[in-house]
């Protein structure tokens, strides 16, 4: 079952081996009129989408889900300008080959394969300007992360529930962008473009198969920063073998 320390300077829950209904029964006392209230850095809605990945005796330091406004990153600054002149480029394209303008002889003959051609790139263009923003709007209200005194859990369920769960001990360095609402990567922060073979990033944070796990958009982030360096740095050597440190397979 749950319980939450009283005389802790942060709330923390506890999640035993009692795997059954009575987990929810302090949750259920921390909702008013049937919406999760959250507590102190404990969001209760989150919790319960993490419970079935922690661990026996594992304790809850902080769990929450991303900021669901629209929240424009580093990356935008060059993702937005080239996402205009893709989509205005082949909007322009494409209207010339449906005859919308243009009096010439190449346009006044083209053929159905001109005008198919261009869709692919049209429907990639209006997903850069502006579809890529409720796709991850979706997905945050998908998305759930936890910091335990042993694992970082982030839930996600969008296309099905995927799962990862890095230890602490494991992440090699954590990169952080924003100092209220903002992003923590756990491990270096790749770039979206890159040479041939160098190792990239996905252009959506909330895309589960990143090669480096993320907490996108959290508020707080510095808060949550500062929690998980201090955990890490209380973690003491365990008596078995400690989980091998994270290592991103080339793709």
């Amino acid at each position: 079952m749950f319980w939450i320390s009283a005389h802790s300077a942060r709330p923390l829950i506890v999640w035993t081996s009692e795997r059954d209904l009575s987990t929810f029964h302090l949750l259920t006392e921390l909702c008013d009129g049937g919406n999760p209230k959250k507590v102190g850095n404990i969001d209760p809605h989150a919790v319960m989408k993490v419970q079935p990945e922690l661990m026996p005796g594992e304790i809850v330091h902080w769990a929450g889900m991303p900021n669901p406004r629209v929240i424009f990153h580093s990356d935008d600054w060059y993702a937005i300008p080239f996402s205009l002149l893709w989509g205005g480029f082949f909007i322009f394209s494409e209207g010339g080959a449906l005859g919308y303008w243009g009096h010439s002889v190449r346009f006044a003959n083209n053929s159905s394969f001109d005008v198919i051609w261009g869709v692919p790139f049209l429907v990639f263009g209006q997903y850069l300007i502006w579809g890529r923003f409720l796709v991850d709007a979706w997905c945050k209200h998908r998305t759930y992360y936890a910091v335990t005194d042993r694992r970082v859990l982030i839930v996600q369920e969008a296309w099905g529930r995927n799962t990862r769960s890095p230890y602490l001990s494991a992440i090699p360095e954590i990169a952080l962008e924003g100092t209220s609402t903002g992003t923590l990567w756990l491990g270096p922060k790749l770039p979206i473009l890159g040479v041939k073979g160098a190792p990239k990033r996905n252009m959506s944070r909330f895309c589960m198969g990143q090669r480096v796990p993320v907490l996108a958009d959290i508020d707080d982030v510095d808060s949550v920063y500062r929690l998980i360096i201090d955990l890490r740095g209380k973690i003491t050597e365990p008596t078995t073998a400690a989980p091998q440190i994270l290592s991103y397979p080339e793709q």
